[in-house]
Order: structure tokens, then sequence, then C-alpha cells
């Protein structure tokens, strides 16, 4: 089994440069076998590191895959939180201002909105029935129902105070924050 990633062989491993990690120079008893280092050495060396892998940039150290991110932000922070949360919501954002830690509830929080979304605004669906606007935010598991209203856009409203209220600064209201 791999021993977890630490600050210091990150620290060893990569150069941190405008969100992007690079490799540094390797020395030779980081390879087991000689064609190990001649597959690496010198190619790689000054080379932006990761691959796109999903939903994440990834690289593999010792045979174990991390995302940048979460690389990143050991390399900046010196320890490893449940999740690395991207604040924008860009993956390939890895700029250490836009990472922070998170729990995966406060991950779900900042997500941006379903795509099957049909009313356009996080949170609010047409009640055929009603025919009302309904607006719904999701807190620890539960989805809170806080209304009806015939104008969309008083429910947007309030269902967006709502998610302020309840998600802080992970409050996403369905936009894309990225650049």
């Amino acid at each position: 089994m791999a021993t977890a990633l630490t600050q210091e062989e990150a620290m060893r491993l990569f150069e941190y440069r405008d969100g992007a990690l690079y490799w540094k120079e390797r020395p030779r008893s980081d390879f087991k076998t000689d064609l190990a280092w001649k597959q690496w050495n010198p190619k790689h060396a000054g080379k932006r590191a990761g691959c796109w892998s999903g939903h994440h940039v990834t690289t593999a150290i010792n045979g174990v895959h991390y995302p940048l991110a979460r690389i990143i932000f050991l390399w900046h922070h010196g320890y490893l939180p449940e999740i690395v949360d991207h604040a924008d919501c860009n993956p390939q954002n890895n700029d250490i201002n836009n990472l922070r830690a998170a729990t995966k509830a406060e991950n779900q929080r900042n997500a941006g909105m379903f795509a099957h979304n049909t009313s356009g605004v996080k949170g609010v669906v047409w009640s055929k029935a009603a025919k009302k606007w309904l607006a719904r935010v999701k807190f620890k598991g539960i989805t809170k129902h806080l209304g009806t209203f015939k104008s969309k856009d008083d429910a947007a409203e309030f269902v967006q105070l709502a998610r302020e209220m309840l998600h802080g600064q992970f409050a996403n209201h369905g936009i894309y924050k990225g650049v």
C-alpha cells in the first residue's frame, strides 16, 4: 500500500506557477530501474504535470493518481481536507486562490444547475397543479420547500436568499462563476 503524499514530497516533485504544477528534475534514486529513469528523464523536467481524467486534471505519484487541485492545496497548506472545492466551479482552474477546503456537503452546495432544469433558475420549478412557481433548497440532505409564488422572479429571489443563508460561502445560484 502506498503511503500518503506529503507536503514535503509534493514540494520536492513540483514547482507551482500560475495555478499549475510543473515537474522538477528528479534524482535517480526516485526510480527503481534504469529503464524507468531513462523513460522519465529529462523529458518531464520543466513540463506541466497532469492530464485530463474525467472531471479533473490528475497525475500519478508512486502509482497513485491524485487530482492536481489536491496536490496544489497540499503544496500550499500542508494538509489534505476531505474535499478540495473549486470556488468558481471550474475544475480546470487550479489557482490556489480558487481552491478551498470543503466537506462533501459543502462541495455539493457549490454545484451548478442541473442540465434537466427547465425553469432556468436553480431551485425553482413550475407546479402544474398549483399553477405557481415552487421554490425549494436542499440543506443537510433534506429538500426544504420554501413556498409557492405567482412570479418566477419572486421565487428566484426568495430561493437565492435562502440559499445564501443556508449555504454561506458555498452558495451557488446555478450560474457558472468561472472566467
